[in-house]
């Protein structure tokens, strides 16, 4: 049984989140994928979805897509790691990657860094873009903030529990044990540079950007083909600062939906039973 398969949906006590809920299993691609920016997370994948906004694209695809606005994409991306490193189901293919990323012109981020050979066979006609940074400060970035959230207890109890939370974690720590081969602290800085290496070798030259977010606009809207933004600033978000803060938020208001969904519960228990000693 395919994990999407197991999709149910968002509990009406989830009123303290603002996630939205679309089974994407029903959607089909209604804009042209364009550009696949396959650097790993925490290279300023962040900024650059902001950026690509700026420019006009019609969303950029991101982890924060299915961690904080639409959980159920999660079980999608469970099933296309459980096909690719398990063998379990189906390879995605551009049909399966279209229902998942149909609405967005761009990818970015984490899980997406880990299909960068099928999303670029899926499609060929879009450019690349490769987002690096110093392989030693990105791991150590790394540490303090995703790797941090795979081995939050909090995060890992509410998966027992949250709806959100459920589809989220188990695809978030089953990428991780996949992508950085169960081994992030030891082993993310080789695979860090495997991984740059196999798409540079994926990507013919004159397709292929490689880019830092200090380089600012110039080189970025050069290679796509746009204007620079006139009197804009390249953006700057999601940086560690506040990483760990937004994250245990996040946790506090997805208690809080379990605790809504705990009363409601009680609250049908209780009136079956007034229900009962009523009539009886």
């Amino acid at each position: 049984m395919a994990c999407a398969d197991k999709y149910t949906r968002k509990p009406i006590t989830d009123i303290f989140t603002s996630d939205t809920d679309i089974d994407r299993r029903q959607c089909t691609r209604t804009v042209p994928m364009k550009v696949l920016l396959l650097g790993v997370g925490r290279t300023g994948t962040a900024s650059m979805r902001a950026a690509m906004q700026q420019l006009g694209y019609v969303d950029t695809y991101h982890m924060m897509s299915c961690s904080i606005e639409n959980p159920p994409d999660a079980l999608l991306w469970m099933d296309a790691l459980k096909a690719k490193y398990d063998g379990v189901g189906k390879p995605f293919e551009r049909e399966d990657w279209d229902k998942l990323l149909g609405n967005a012109q761009a990818v970015c981020d984490w899980p997406a860094c880990a299909f960068a050979e099928e999303l670029i066979q899926a499609y060929p006609e879009a450019k690349v873009v490769l987002t690096g940074r110093d392989v030693d400060s990105w791991h150590a970035s790394t540490m303090k903030t995703v790797y941090w959230r795979v081995t939050d207890h909090e995060l890992r109890w509410l998966s027992n529990f949250s709806w959100a939370a459920s589809m989220y974690y188990p695809m978030l720590k089953k990428f991780f044990d996949t992508f950085f081969e169960g081994d992030f602290p030891n082993r993310g800085k080789d695979v860090y540079k495997r991984h740059y290496e196999n798409v540079k070798s994926l990507v013919p030259p004159e397709n292929l950007l490689e880019f830092r977010v200090q380089d600012g606009w110039e080189p970025l809207c050069e290679f796509l083909g746009e204007r620079v933004p006139y009197g804009q600033k390249f953006p700057k978000v999601n940086d560690n600062n506040d990483f760990v803060d937004r994250s245990r938020r996040r946790n506090r208001m997805q208690m809080l939906n379990v605790l809504a969904q705990i009363f409601e519960w009680i609250a049908i228990l209780g009136l079956g039973l007034f229900l009962i000693y009523y009539f009886t």
